[in-house]
């Protein structure tokens, strides 16, 4: 609906230049909002006051002209104008019916694919392969994850990228003790087994012996020259630790996989390039035997240039020599249209720096969008950065295992004679839809407290709220024994509880969109939240299996049936799986 009006106020500012109401040149941008109080209409625009001024006219008589030369339509039962110039739109009930219909009969909901899909880079996760992924892993792989199956659903052309973190010096030091301990004889595999263990051991030896810390370094300088064994020892390093993240990846159900990996080992053969090329064109200062890039559009203290390090002194190379060949590459390459980062916000200079600099340097098309999706901090309930009981950072696959194992005892509280297998497949979609909604739900760019009590209640905008709400519209159709995608009849409009879940419903559209556009998935989790609410309110004032009227019962059937539909479409785009049955 919203963007029909949008559409037929686009063709009345071309109407009115025609007219000369409005100049040649005029661009106003077009705003459709939906009103809060529906005694105003649905939909209202402020077109006339963003305009008046280019027009020479007084705001309602402008109000006046765009109503007198919109385009007739179906969708609009009537305008009017309200205060200084806000024009207002009655959607026709048989326009709301009509696409509630359209909906129910379609696979997609009627959701439409885009005229013109882009080429779009989604770079996500990134996690640290000396490591296990930790809960600050979780937020880039959801979040990046909802993100990239809206836009598929769209229609656009997606190519994931996990910008995993497999060089530097840190490997030096993890492959000097892999060397040590094969010279022992010992079965490196098995004490890969736990990289968090195997890390704590390496760092010791690093910090305590300076023979081992002397062969750490050699070998970064021996990794990145290419040499045979090392780059043996480094691969097995590197497979095993791809292993641990991809069952990771295959629990929260993040559709990441092996061929999505594209590390910073990946560019290193570039770097050099990037150097080259920025050199030539004069970009680069040598600056206390480092080669660095200064833009005027960063300042610091005392209205300094900030330094952007493209390589250190003795010729080694850091994250923006690897996030300008990957930005390059992502032009020349994957010829992008867009490409969206999803990296905490104390990353927010740097990538404004990159970006800056991808442009001036011609590594990136001027029309090729790079967006930063910043994000917060997974905070503890004592309000800092969240971490176990023993003060360490807590790994991802820990948590999860513990939100399955609280999901199934609270499962099993509420479902005492249910078999110990379904509850376990219960507990273990609720344990990790739990999860991952708690995060999605909350807006990107804030911090959020990661708490399992808040994550795993019943009430309030959670998964297991909307699970559940899934679950009870599913059984009125077992409760009625008839098959939801087989309904007769027409939908009706009749009571305002209809008319508020006709409306809610077709909203849907607009949150995908939302998602896609912004990168914001916690505008999905707001509208299934809301969805669910209105359908509590319709279901508690419209008897859908009682009385003698039955082509009102197929009427609200269907709109069950499409509530079905709607939040299962919505709940698959966060990448959370639906169940039957709670």
């Amino acid at each position: 609906m919203k963007d029909n009006i949008q559409q037929l106020l686009e063709q009345t500012v071309e109407i009115l230049k025609q007219e000369n109401i409005l100049p040649a040149d005029a661009a106003p941008r077009i705003q459709v909002d939906r009103t809060k109080d529906k005694s105003h209409g649905d939909f209202a625009t402020n077109l006339a006051l963003m305009t008046s001024k280019a027009a020479g006219k007084n705001p309602r008589e402008l109000a006046q002209l765009i109503c007198q030369h919109l385009p007739a339509s179906a969708v609009i039962e009537k305008t009017d104008i309200a205060g200084p110039g806000f024009i207002n739109f009655f959607v026709a009930d048989n326009a709301l019916t009509d696409q509630l219909e359209a909906a129910y009969q379609d696979s997609r909901l009627n959701i439409q694919v885009v005229a013109n899909p882009q080429n779009i880079v989604v770079d996500y996760s990134a996690p640290n392969l000396a490591k296990e992924m930790h809960v600050g892993h979780l937020r880039s792989a959801i979040i990046g994850d909802s993100v990239v199956r809206t836009l598929e659903f769209l229609g656009h052309k997606v190519t994931r990228q996990n910008h995993v973190g497999d060089w530097g010096t840190q490997f030096g030091m993890l492959l000097t003790y892999m060397e040590r301990l094969q010279q022992q004889g010992g079965e490196i595999s098995m004490e890969l087994h736990n990289l968090e263990q195997f890390y704590r051991a390496a760092k010791t030896c690093f910090d305590e012996d300076e023979s081992f810390s002397t062969r750490a370094r050699e070998m970064v300088v021996k990794l990145q020259g290419g040499d045979e064994n090392c780059q043996k020892l480094w691969q097995q390093f590197i497979d095993i630790s791809l292993s641990h993240c991809q069952e990771t990846y295959d629990r929260l159900g993040v559709s990441l996989t092996r061929e999505d990996v594209m590390a910073e080992s990946s560019y290193n053969n570039l770097l050099a390039g990037v150097v080259e090329s920025l050199e030539s064109q004069g970009l680069l200062v040598e600056d206390n035997g480092a080669k660095c890039v200064f833009l005027d559009e960063f300042k610091g203290k005392n209205d300094e240039p900030l330094p952007i390090i493209i390589q250190k002194t003795g010729g080694g190379f850091l994250y923006a020599t690897t996030d300008m060949a990957a930005t390059r590459y992502r032009n020349d390459v994957l010829n992008a249209d867009r490409v969206l980062y999803f990296v905490d916000a104390r990353q927010s200079l740097h990538f404004q720096q990159i970006f800056t600099l991808a442009k001036k340097a011609n590594f990136a098309r001027p029309e090729m969008s790079l967006e930063h999706m910043a994000f917060g901090t997974v905070m503890g309930e004592d309000g800092k950065p969240f971490k176990t009981r023993s003060g360490e950072v807590a790994k991802l696959a820990d948590l999860l295992t513990e939100a399955q194992q609280r999901a199934f005892d609270l499962v099993k509280s509420k479902n005492p004679d249910m078999s110990e297998e379904e509850l376990k497949k219960i507990g273990d979609v609720v344990g990790i839809s739990a999860v991952k909604y708690a995060d999605l739900s909350k807006t990107r760019t804030s911090d959020y407290t990661f708490s399992f009590d808040s994550m795993l209640s019943f009430e309030g905008n959670t998964a297991p709220y909307i699970l559940y709400a899934y679950t009870r519209v599913s059984s009125i159709f077992a409760k009625a024994g008839v098959d939801a995608a087989n309904l007769q009849g027409d939908i009706q409009l009749n009571s305002d509880q209809e008319k508020a879940l006709g409306a809610k419903l077709m909203q849907f559209n607009e949150a995908v969109n939302q998602v896609a556009d912004k990168g914001l998935p916690h505008v999905m989790c707001s509208y299934l939240f809301d969805l669910a609410g209105t359908f509590s309110s319709f279901y508690e004032a419209c008897p859908i299996l009682v009385g003698d009227d039955e082509a009102l019962k197929q009427s609200r059937l269907k709109l069950a049936a499409l509530t079905a539909k709607t939040l299962k479409q919505g709940l698959s785009l966060l990448g959370i799986e639906t169940l039957e049955r709670m």
